[in-house]
């Protein structure tokens, strides 16, 4: 018996380097990076989830060594931005990690379950997917940390944008123009240049206090078009005359020029009305007020709800909802003034609130639900359309502006991240 038992364990031990030879082979480093390594079986799995992709979206894949040498790059800078994430002690909870599983699955219309069904199918291990998302997310935290949040955008960087834009978006827009022309004869003398230039700027002042421009061009236009009111019509931006250009592109509709000086006199121009290609950006604004009860060491999340519960029932009898939001509401700021949350725009409230909030009619009340504050109800006062263009192309702007300084931070802090590190590459060993 003892013998058998020395001979089976005697042919596992002359085994075992034929086995780790085979390992070896199968799962060998393809690079070092810093302490860490990047094994052959990992290569593998990221290069199969990114061909997977790039198949999915129908894109030409380059040849495998090509594709390979690019992810194993890619793969490394990862690497070494979880390294400098774990160095400054950033961690991503599993909670977190849960959330945005859940939050993808529910994105693709599928439950967690499904969701796992459908990765095991595709070949994809769902251990190896929550660490690959959890990575992702530490990523991201370590990139706002050192390089998003301390970009900046000025106001006036924010201006010059939305200026220049303005600038070549007025090459295509149409105008209607009005003007008065106070006319100099040929070879006008420094008297009559002089005349003509007080006339203009008298006429202009009138204007500035509420004269109307048709009337005041009927009466004191030299140009042909005078009893016309000096209405030019619409005009294209480039068949505008060059004196004009440059000025009326920076008028908004109703507003005049200056005293434009010319070799055939002295002009005042109105915009009428600007055509342009730009659209609108109208949002519906909601008038809200709402009541939180913050759960705390002494209220339960049970307790809030109840609690909001028992609220809403005074309110639909008729209690008066500002006096309870100023008595109760744990929303400080917005409790006094009543619970009011002013006009709110799309996109300001969490999505959870919103969501809740846009599922009522204007005097309608919430049933309680949950947000990461705590838990609410709310009514809606009114719904509005506004025009928030303005302040729309302001974000947007400011958002570009933003974006194009990060890419070019961010750039400059991988390189910096790279030539401190050490990397060797072992993938064709």
């Amino acid at each position: 018996m003892m013998s058998r038992l020395f001979s089976v364990l005697l042919l596992a031990l002359l085994a075992l380097p034929a086995a780790a030879k085979i390992v070896e082979e199968i799962d060998h480093i393809v690079a070092v990076v810093n302490d860490d390594v990047i094994t052959a079986t990992e290569l593998e799995r990221q290069l199969r989830m990114i061909k997977t992709r790039l198949q999915r979206q129908q894109t030409r894949l380059p040849p495998d060594p090509v594709l390979r040498k690019q992810v194993l790059d890619q793969m490394i800078m990862e690497q070494l931005q979880l390294q400098e994430a774990a160095r400054i002690g950033i961690r991503i909870d599993d909670e977190t990690v849960n959330r945005v599983i859940a939050g993808i699955a529910r994105d693709n219309n599928l439950t967690l379950e499904q969701f796992r069904q459908v990765l095991t199918r595709d070949g994809f291990d769902f251990a190896s997917y929550r660490e690959q998302i959890r990575n992702s997310l530490t990523i991201n935290q370590l990139r706002k940390q050192r390089v998003e949040s301390r970009i900046h955008v000025s106001e006036r960087e924010v201006a010059n944008y939305l200026t220049n834009q303005a600038n070549r978006k007025g090459h295509d827009d149409d105008y209607h123009l009005a003007h008065i022309l106070i006319a100099l004869p040929e070879a006008a003398s420094p008297e009559q240049i002089a005349a003509a230039r007080r006339k203009a700027e008298a006429i202009h002042q009138r204007l500035e206090a509420g004269a109307d421009f048709t009337q005041t061009a009927i009466a004191e236009s030299n140009a042909p078009d005078a009893l016309q009111g000096g209405d030019l019509g619409w005009r294209k931006a480039g068949q505008l005359p060059t004196l004009f250009a440059d000025v009326v592109r920076k008028l908004q509709p109703g507003q005049i020029s200056e005293v434009i000086r010319s070799p055939s006199g002295f002009h005042i121009v109105k915009l009428l009305d600007r055509r342009s290609r730009e659209e609108r950006h109208v949002v519906q604004q909601t008038l809200a007020r709402h009541i939180l009860i913050k759960p705390d060491e002494m209220t339960s999340s049970e307790a809030a709800h109840a609690e909001l519960l028992r609220i809403r029932e005074r309110l639909e009898a008729g209690a008066d909802f500002g006096e309870i939001a100023r008595a109760v509401s744990d929303d400080t700021a917005s409790a006094a003034q009543g619970g009011s949350l002013g006009w709110v725009n799309p996109g300001t409230m969490v999505p959870r609130f919103e969501e809740e909030m846009n599922k009522l009619q204007p005097g309608q009340i919430s049933e309680p639900f949950q947000t990461r504050f705590g838990w609410h109800i709310v009514q809606v006062m009114a719904r509005r359309q506004h025009d928030d263009t303005k302040a729309w192309e302001q974000q947007q702007a400011r958002r570009l502006i933003a974006k194009r300084k990060i890419d070019i931070a961010l750039h400059n802090w991988l390189r910096e991240l790279r030539s401190t590190a050490y990397v060797e590459y072992r993938l064709n060993q």
